[in-house]
């Protein structure tokens, strides 16, 4: 009887025991053996394709100043303004050769007043009725041509750009395509060929400075065909018949 009394005590501080050896070990604190810990691996996303961004810069204000702008005088009177410089309400049906107003304005940056000098955006500008390539030949400039002969007859002709000048007011285009006289120079003088005509034609001089080398050497070598070649030059010189050999115009 009292051992039974003994062993009951003995049973409960037992079962306590197992239980809390359980417990630990159930909890990780019994393993024997510790691996190192190691990061669970994470899953790899893609990131999908490769997108390249390129910066566009920003276009800039444009700030340029017309071409125009340059042949158009600041604050100076609106009617006398180089014709690049305006925009005019044009009437083609005009008279030829008569008086005509036309309305005007004048272009964006571009500073005009009138002749009270009070600032002025229209205006009537004055002019006579005409196309641009009915005007004198003082009023365009015209492309030169040194491939043509400037002494033949008939006088020869050549087709060449011609521009209006800035300050000059017409219809139409202000370049136009025309025919003009072949007028250009090599740079001889018409009076050191006359004076050489006559002091030294005999010997060819007058021939040989305007170029012609085979006349030149013809009057040499005949003393100036005895003197009445000498005398039929210096009437051609003088009257302009004979002129240089690349046929040019006397300066």
């Amino acid at each position: 009887m009292a051992a039974a009394v003994v062993l009951r005590p003995l049973c409960r501080l037992c079962r306590v025991v197992l239980f809390l050896s359980q417990f630990y070990i159930l909890s990780g604190g019994g393993s024997f053996s510790e691996e190192p810990s190691q990061p669970l691996p994470q899953a790899i996303k893609d990131p999908g394709p490769t997108r390249t961004f390129t910066a566009v810069p920003r276009a800039a204000e444009s700030t340029d100043i017309p071409p125009y702008v340059m042949k158009c005088p600041s604050n100076g009177l609106c009617s006398r303004l180089p014709a690049d410089c305006i925009d005019c309400k044009t009437n083609f049906s005009c008279v030829y050769g008569k008086p005509v107003t036309f309305d005007c304005t004048v272009k964006p940056s571009v500073t005009c007043v009138d002749p009270d000098f009070k600032s002025q955006k229209s205006f009537v500008l004055n002019m006579t009725c005409r196309f641009c390539w009915q005007l004198p030949e003082a009023d365009y400039e015209c492309v030169s041509s040194s491939n043509c002969r400037a002494v033949s007859c008939p006088r020869q002709r050549y087709a060449t750009n011609c521009t209006v000048r800035d300050h000059i007011h017409c219809l139409g285009n202000r370049t136009f395509l025309k025919m003009v006289y072949c007028n250009w120079t090599g740079g001889y003088k018409w009076s050191t060929a006359l004076a050489l005509s006559i002091t030294l034609g005999g010997f060819g001089a007058d021939r040989f400075y305007l170029g012609q080398w085979r006349e030149g050497l013809g009057k040499l070598f005949s003393f100036g065909g005895l003197g009445i070649w000498t005398l039929i030059d210096v009437l051609l010189i003088g009257v302009g018949y004979v002129g240089p050999a690349d046929g040019s115009l006397y300066i």
